[in-house]
């Protein structure tokens, strides 16, 4: 009777024993699965386990499991997993709790994460390392601190953690100091506090970063990676080129790897040194380092030639880069920087996977090139591909539009789909509205926008200057400085252009007090805005006192007072203020110079001083006359009474574009009272511009200067037939 009671139990007991077996077996692959990144496999395999009648998951199993949710940011299958494991019995095993508290770490939720560490009866040193961690990357500060203070036993990964969360929030000086601490209590640092430190040095914190090298080399981690890799990008941020080789060439002794070689590339496109950057990728291959993704990211985006880029973009593909998005965002962009639009185009249409990057990268690249129609089209494409727009794409859009439809088109869909509550997206909405004259329109969107960084204020302030506001952009700009936000270089030139504009000296003076009082007067484009804003005013004095005080002139500053004095009929002192700035060594003259300087010459009846320079321009500086510097010399010859001369210019360049030469030419005619020519250039005039009253008004006046009533009238009586009216007087002053 026994004998049968006595194998079912051996029976029973074979049964554990292959489930425990294939348990085993089964958590096995979850690992392998993990560690192969196939953390959705691992989701299924562990709810095939979790629904067999003879296999229970223990909590290995739970624990792997939770770290395939970690990665996949799922939150709810590890909520359901939290619950398992309190009804097996698992709540208080420590590989358990700790991983789901890493789990609802990831879920950036702090109330779940310290309610849950409330509920762990006994942790441990790396629970309170998790919870450490989470208090420092999401901003609690304060509470990482007190936690490490309270923590019963640190180790150095502890420090880690939340040096590492003040490097990632960019809260260097925490930090520090806490590495110094560290440090001073007799912590051991490791390769991940050396990396995370050095990460966070800037220029002015050069000497710091070279004390903690010298740290590095003595406690021996300068062979490791990571270090090395960090020291190098600190000596590029810092962009001291020279101790990054010497890291990069000391290093060659403990490692030489692809990761290494990638830093050092990066550093060296970061810093504009291509062509090193492109020797650093062909050494690569003499030391037998196989290229990775990054490194030919790294090396096509800075190729400044389509011949070269496409060369390291056939490499890529024949090591099997030719379905790598990332490798054809950048192929992409360097053919559309190169001007290569078509090749650019063909490596879009080739690439399978697209991303979002993709479709910002093209529609980009178009805008910039100003192939606007483009631009929209391949939005249109990426809309049916069934691919969000992000404020990237917006913003491109937007920056390139040149029509009203357009703008609004884009403007119904942003708030559609709740893009206009990015800052960036109402501030590049606002732009394309001013820019395209539509200033009320941009108003509204900038009043919407509940939280205005320096941008808005600064994009408004410019498009009421750009349409004709003035009064409206030093309203706006006081509104600013109620507000928490401090003006930029940019703020503040706007308002000096303001200022410049109606001639506005009281508040230019408050201005440039501003730019005094808070550190803004070695900002050499300001200066250049100062002396604009005096002369404007008619304070040559200040323009003056401005330029002598400047510490770094560049060919604007030079540009400006030649203009300053042109405005005030100083055409001499115009004259040696340019040979001065030929003297000067290191500021060479712009056509912008030589406009300038014509047109002092011009106002001063310089006639012979003007044609000289104007040779000079051509034969020794090489550039080519345009439209402005022929006006100046039309200008020039018309004000002297040289007119048959400054016909002859202008009839025989067959100037293309605009009016302005004929318009200087016509003010020349009625100056000088020469009614033959003035009738043949009107006719000029009221054909390109469509018939503008000042034409006709001012050639009725030639004829009653000239006593001749009846031409005079006839004229004013073609105006009212032909439908023009006279345009009234405006006055910004009492506005």
């Amino acid at each position: 009777m026994k004998l049968p009671c006595n194998r079912e139990i051996l029976s029973t007991i074979e049964i554990a024993r292959n489930a425990t077996k294939q348990l085993i077996e089964l958590n096995c692959q979850l690992l392998e699965l993990t560690r192969s990144h196939r953390y959705l496999d691992c989701v299924k395999l562990f709810n095939q386990i979790n629904s067999s009648h003879h296999l229970k998951p223990d909590h290995y199993t739970l624990s792997t499991t939770l770290i395939a949710c970690i990665n996949l940011c799922d939150i709810s299958t590890g909520g359901q997993l939290h619950v398992h494991s309190i009804k097996a019995g698992f709540r208080n095993c420590s590989h358990v709790s700790n991983t789901l508290l890493s789990l609802y770490a990831k879920s950036e939720n702090l109330i779940y994460v310290k309610q849950f560490f409330s509920e762990v009866t006994q942790p441990d040193i790396y629970t309170w390392t998790i919870l450490l961690s989470a208090c420092t990357k999401l901003g609690q500060l304060d509470s990482a601190c007190f936690l490490l203070d309270r923590m019963p036993h640190r180790n150095t990964a502890a420090w880690n953690a939340i040096i590492t969360g003040c490097a990632e929030n960019g809260n260097a000086e925490i930090a520090f100091n806490l590495f110094r601490r560290m440090h001073f209590l007799g912590y051991k640092h490791d390769n991940y506090t050396f990396a995370s430190v050095l990460s966070l040095c800037s220029s002015e914190l050069l000497h710091f970063g070279r004390q903690v090298h010298s740290l590095v080399i003595r406690t021996g981690f300068f062979s490791r990676a990571s270090v090395i890799n960090a020291q190098l990008s600190m000596y590029f941020h810092c962009g001291n080129d020279t101790e990054a080789y010497m890291v990069f060439e000391e290093a060659e002794v403990f490692v030489h790897d692809c990761v290494t070689y990638n830093a050092m590339i990066a550093g060296l496109v970061s810093n504009g040194r291509e062509k090193e950057a492109l020797t650093k990728y062909k050494q690569m291959f003499a030391h037998s380092i196989q290229p990775t993704e990054l490194t030919f990211v790294s090396v096509i985006s800075s190729c400044s030639s389509a011949t070269i880029g496409d060369q390291v973009y056939t490499q890529a593909i024949k090591m099997g880069y030719s379905s790598c998005t990332s490798v054809s965002n950048a192929t992409i962009s360097m053919f559309a920087n190169c001007g290569d639009m078509k090749a650019a185009q063909i490596v879009f249409q080739r690439l399978e996977e697209k991303d979002l990057i993709s479709w910002n990268t093209m529609i980009t690249s178009y805008a910039q090139g100003h192939f606007h129609k483009s631009a929209i089209v391949t939005y249109l494409e990426m809309r049916r591909a069934a691919v969000k727009p992000d404020e990237f794409t917006v913003g491109s859009l937007l920056a390139g539009s040149e029509f009203i439809n357009l703008v609004e088109t884009i403007q119904a869909l942003v708030l559609k789909n709740g893009l206009i509550l990015i800052v960036q997206v109402s501030n590049a909405l606002a732009s394309a509205f001013s820019k395209l004259g539509k200033i009320k329109q941009a108003y509204l969107v900038f009043t919407d926008i509940s939280t205005k960084n320096l941008i808005s204020w600064n994009t408004i302030i410019s498009g009421l200057l750009l349409n004709g506001f003035p009064v409206h952009g030093l309203q706006q700009f006081s509104e600013l400085l109620r507000s928490n936000l401090k003006p930029n270089v940019c703020t503040l030139s706007n308002v000096l252009s303001i200022c410049a504009s109606i001639s506005n000296l009281r508040h230019g003076k408050q201005v440039h007090n501003y730019i005094i009082r808070f550190g803004f007067s070695s900002e050499t484009s300001l200066s250049n805005v100062l002396i604009t804003m005096y002369a404007k005013c008619g304070t040559l004095d200040g323009s003056l006192r401005v330029f002598d005080k400047m510490i770094e002139r560049d060919t604007l500053s030079w540009n400006a007072l030649i203009s300053a004095y042109s405005q005030h009929g100083k055409g001499r002192e115009a004259m040696q203020c340019f040979e001065a700035m030929q003297t000067s060594g290191g500021v060479d003259p712009d056509q912008a110079t030589f406009t300038a300087v014509l047109s002092a010459c011009s106002h001063a009846g310089l006639v012979d001083s003007g044609i000289q320079i104007f040779n000079s321009m051509v034969n020794n500086y090489g550039f080519q006359p345009g439209v402005d510097q022929f006006s100046c010399i039309v200008d020039l010859l018309g004000r002297a009474g040289y007119l048959n001369e400054a016909e002859r210019i202008v009839t025989n360049m067959q100037f293309k574009d605009g009016s302005n030469i004929w318009w200087t030419l016509f003010s020349a005619c009625v100056a000088n009272k020469n009614l033959g020519l003035a009738r043949i250039v009107a006719g000029f005039l009221l054909e390109i511009e469509n018939n503008t009253s000042t034409v006709y008004v001012l050639l009725s006046n030639i004829y009653a200067d000239m006593g001749q009533w009846e031409e005079a009238a006839k004229i004013r009586e073609l105006m009212t037939t032909s439908g023009v009216m006279k345009q009234p007087g405006y006055s910004w002053i009492g506005s």
